[in-house]
């Protein structure tokens, strides 16, 4: 004789098994999806740029041997040629708005000249300088994006770090006189900073190509220069020297290797 606990044990397993079933029945399997993971930039860049420097006013100051007698020599006018160069870089986009980098970058040589008077027993005299000046610059600069429109992006951005300025070649032409002089090709190293504003191209997610104007101040360089006729040497000083840089450059983002594709798969 069948019990009654046996019976609703029987009918409790029947409707539990019967629920499961009209579930599994109400659900419709999902479709069959095959998608990529997206890819996503690792943050980390090289960048190369090449530019044309349009140098700005600097100082140019004369610095007399003081076993020289006493005299009233003063520059008249100073100049310096535009110069190109390029720099390459590493740097890493924190976000999609601040990014950071450090810079190296070659200057070529550009042309500097100068013209100065002094009197001497009644007389009115001059001295010709012609020289070339060359920079070696390492910045360590920041930069805010400011939005992104129609693959455009503008940004602004600051540098600070050092400058290896040389002056080559520093000859002294008496005006008036028979005296010349030469420099000693002296080298040394000064602060230097950047200012930039510029635009941006993005023709891919991970190559880009910016535009920049670029304000510089790379520092000073003091040269002496030895006389020929036997006097003592004097010194000057190309100080503040500072530049107005237009740019053209590329950015290549370091994207890691894409995720293979991932099915998803209906329940059977």
């Amino acid at each position: 004789m069948v019990s009654v606990k046996s019976v609703i044990a029987a009918g409790a397993a029947a409707f539990i098994s019967t629920a499961a079933c009209a579930a599994d029945m109400a659900l419709p399997p999902p479709p069959q999806l095959a998608y990529p993971v997206p890819v996503q930039a690792s943050g980390w860049y090289l960048r190369g740029d090449i530019g044309v420097g349009m140098t700005d006013a600097f100082s140019l100051d004369y610095l007399p041997n003081p076993l020289n007698p006493p005299n009233n020599f003063a520059f008249q006018h100073s100049s310096m040629a535009d110069t190109m160069f390029f720099n390459v870089g590493v740097g890493y986009e924190l976000n999609n708005w601040l990014r950071f980098d450090v810079t190296g970058e070659y200057r070529a040589k550009t042309a500097v000249n100068a013209f100065g008077t002094y009197t001497y027993g009644g007389g009115a005299f001059g001295d010709a300088y012609q020289g070339n000046l060359s920079s070696w610059v390492a910045l360590a600069n920041g930069y805010v994006d400011l939005g992104t429109w129609w693959c455009v992006t503008p940004f602004v951005g600051a540098g600070i770090g050092g400058a290896y300025n040389t002056m080559n070649g520093l000859t002294d032409i008496g005006i008036g006189t028979s005296g010349t002089g030469i420099g000693r090709n002296s080298a040394s190293w000064s602060p230097a900073w950047a200012l930039y504003a510029g635009l941006t191209y993005n023709v891919t997610q991970s190559f880009k190509v910016d535009l920049t104007y670029r304000y510089l101040n790379y520092g000073s360089v003091t040269d002496t220069i030895d006389c020929t006729g036997g006097c003592n040497p004097d010194s000057y000083k190309f100080g503040n020297l500072s530049s107005q840089d237009i740019m053209l450059g590329v950015r290549f983002l370091l994207l890691p290797e894409p995720m293979p594709v991932m099915p998803l798969m209906s329940r059977g």
